[in-house]
C-alpha cells in the first residue's frame, strides 16, 4: 500500500484526565455543530419548489423511462449526477467512491419513501459494462438523449469548456471536466405533478462519503494537504493493490477516451 503523504507530530501526552477534560471541552463544540446541522437541514426543507414542466425520458437496461417512472412508486426522488460521459473509458473514480456507499442505503431509503437512482450522460450500455464491473446492484439510467444532465448544470459542451468557465454550484467558474457531480431531489404530488426541491454540488457531496466521514476521526485525517488536487489518491475499488501509490503532482485528468481528456490542477470536481 502506498505510504500517506504527511507525517502525524505527535501532540503533547497528557494524563487520563487531562485527555477526559480536553475531550469534553471538545464535546461540547460537536455537539453545538449538531445544533447547527439541524437547523441547516430544517431551513433545507424549508426552501421553495420549482415545478419540473420538461418531460424528461431516460435510457435504462430494460427501455425507455420518464422522470415520473425512476420515482419506483415513492413520492420522493433523490438523483445522484454521477460524472460518466459518452465514450469515457470508465466512470469518474471518486464518483465511484461516493457511489460504493449506495447499495447498503437503498433499501433504508426506500423504507422512508425515498428512491435513490444514479443519472449519466454515457449510453446505456458503456454504463451497464462499468456497474458490472464495480459490481454494483442500485438503479441506473442514461440521460444520454434528453437535456437533463445540462438542464441541472453537470454536463458543459465543449463551446463552455473551450471559453475556460461553465456554470456550476450556482457560478460560473474554471471546470477541469466536461462532466460534474452533483445530487438533485425531486417531490411528486398525489396528482403526478413533479417539483425540484434541492440541488447540491461540490462539498455539498461530502457528506454522502462515509470514508471520509471515517478518515475525518482519525490522526491524520483526510491526509489531502499536499495532494496537487484533494482526491488524486481515491482509485476504482477493484484497482487498490499492492503497487498502489499516490502521485502527489499528479494533476486531474478527466477518465475519457484520448478525444475528450482533460488535464488540470484544478480542483476535482467532487471538492471545487
Amino acid at each position: 500500500m502506498a505510504t500517506a503523504t504527511t507525517k502525524v507530530e505527535l501532540p503533547r501526552v497528557v494524563s487520563q484526565a487531562e485527555w477526559l477534560a480536553a475531550r469534553k471541552e471538545l464535546l461540547g463544540k460537536e455537539k453545538e455543530f449538531t445544533r447547527l446541522r439541524d437547523e441547516l437541514t430544517r431551513q433545507r426543507r424549508e426552501l421553495p419548489w420549482e415545478k419540473v414542466e420538461k418531460k424528461y425520458v431516460f435510457e435504462g437496461p430494460g427501455g425507455k423511462e420518464t422522470l415520473a417512472d425512476l420515482f419506483g412508486g415513492r413520492s420522493q426522488l433523490i438523483v445522484y449526477h454521477f460524472m460518466f460521459g459518452p465514450g469515457w473509458e470508465q466512470g469518474c473514480p471518486s464518483c465511484s467512491l461516493l457511489s460504493d456507499h449506495i447499495d447498503g442505503s437503498v433499501v433504508h431509503l426506500a423504507a422512508r419513501d425515498v428512491r435513490l437512482v444514479v443519472v449519466s450522460r454515457a449510453p446505456v450500455a458503456q454504463i451497464e459494462a462499468f456497474k458490472k464491473r464495480m459490481g454494483w446492484r442500485f438503479k441506473w439510467v442514461s440521460s444520454y438523449g434528453n437535456d437533463f444532465n445540462r438542464d441541472y448544470h453537470v454536463s458543459f459542451t465543449k463551446d463552455e469548456m473551450a471559453k475556460g468557465e461553465v456554470y456550476y454550484n450556482y457560478a460560473t467558474q474554471k471546470f477541469p471536466s466536461e462532466e460534474g457531480p452533483g445530487t438533485s431531489v425531486f417531490y411528486k404530488d398525489a396528482a403526478g405533478d413533479i417539483f425540484h426541491t434541492y440541488s447540491a454540488y461540490a462539498r455539498g457531496l461530502d457528506m454522502m462519503i462515509g470514508a471520509y466521514n471515517w478518515l475525518d476521526l482519525t490522526p491524520k485525517g483526510r491526509d489531502e494537504d499536499g495532494l496537487d488536487f484533494t482526491m488524486a489518491w481515491v482509485r476504482h475499488h477493484d484497482r487498490y493493490g499492492e503497487g498502489y501509490v499516490v502521485d502527489a503532482t499528479q494533476p486531474y485528468v478527466q477518465p475519457g477516451g484520448s478525444d475528450s481528456s482533460c488535464h488540470s490542477e484544478a480542483e476535482h470536481p467532487e471538492h471545487s
